[in-house]
């Protein structure tokens, strides 16, 4: 077979148009580039669209000129705000672009504006799948990300390739909705995690323990966490450069005890850790990472806090 005749037998790889590119969106994106798909960008940052275009992607000027032509959408933007913003209106993503395209929301939002965009794409003749995802900066450099996806069995199947160049778990939870309302949980456990971390740090260098020793021997045991390991130099170094910022977390917690609130399930730790967050947004921490809520316990026990 000729190369040129070896090449039309493989299957065209969707075009995809992304809007968002911060934290999580510019990496995610610049590892579908390197696994062969055509990514077209839009965010509000100029930085960011030419960092994109460096990488080798398409800058657009518009959600319109970003989605028009392309066969898979992703979004990936802070909240659900942000997501009617992009996706409704004469300028948003369901006014342009073009039926039988899918549209794959990878942002994390309640779940019922998923269901609600999932029902007002259909309209257009649009498909839609709600994929929001955990692992942080980090994970998605290293496209390791755990996916929980929401929606039809058959649209899962078509963006599952995509889903494998950016993440290592990934899973159909159920219908529209249900990713969402698995990244909730998901955020409640990270959240929960944090904090207990955060509270054996401080209990153990009042007294007097090596730190870093007691975190190596910790993370080798049954209170071993994926969270440990990614935090560890977070709590040891007192770096809270962002990788996921609190208030980003203050968001997720605020689903996740208004689902909760709306099914009747009780959330009587998450609650508390809720309440903790937002205690240092109005200290000004909410741009920090979310291991900085060593920062809360720090200052309930007394300690200084730098900053």
């Amino acid at each position: 077979m000729t190369n040129a005749l070896a090449a039309s037998a493989r299957p065209t790889r969707p075009t995809i148009g992304w809007i968002g590119l911060g934290i999580m969106g510019s990496p995610m994106a610049e590892n579908l580039i390197k696994a062969g798909y055509q990514v077209t960008g839009y965010t509000l940052e100029q930085a960011k669209l030419e960092r994109l275009a460096a990488n080798g992607g398409t800058a657009a000027a518009s959600i319109a000129e970003a989605v028009r032509e392309a066969d898979v959408i992703i979004t990936m933007v802070p909240a659900s705000p942000q997501v009617e913003a992009i996706a409704y209106g004469e300028h948003g993503i369901l006014e342009n672009a073009r039926p039988g395209a899918l549209l794959i929301d990878m942002s994390s939002i309640t779940p019922q504006t998923s269901v609600d965009l999932a029902e007002k794409a259909a309209e257009k003749g649009i498909r839609v799948l709600d994929a929001p995802v955990s692992g942080g900066e980090a994970g998605a450099i290293e496209a390791v990300l755990s996916i929980m996806v929401g929606g039809e069995q058959a649209d899962f199947e078509q963006a599952k390739p995509i889903f494998e160049a950016l993440g290592k778990t990934i899973v159909l939870c159920g219908p529209h909705g249900a990713g969402q309302t698995v990244k909730a949980a998901n955020q409640l456990i990270v959240a929960v995690n944090i904090q207990a971390c955060a509270e054996a740090v401080v209990f153990l260098e009042k007294s007097g323990v090596d730190l870093a020793a007691a975190l190596d021997v910790l993370n080798g045991g049954l209170a071993g966490s994926t969270v440990l390991t990614r935090k560890k130099g977070n709590f040891l170094n007192r770096d809270f450069k962002p990788g996921f910022r609190i208030d980003l977390h203050h968001k997720d917690m605020g689903i996740v005890t208004d689902a909760a609130r709306n099914v009747g399930a009780a959330l009587p730790v998450g609650a508390v850790v809720a309440q903790l967050i937002a205690s240092l947004r109005t200290q000004g921490d909410g741009g920090l990472d979310h291991s900085a809520l060593l920062r809360c316990v720090e200052r309930l026990s007394g300690q200084k806090v730098e900053g």
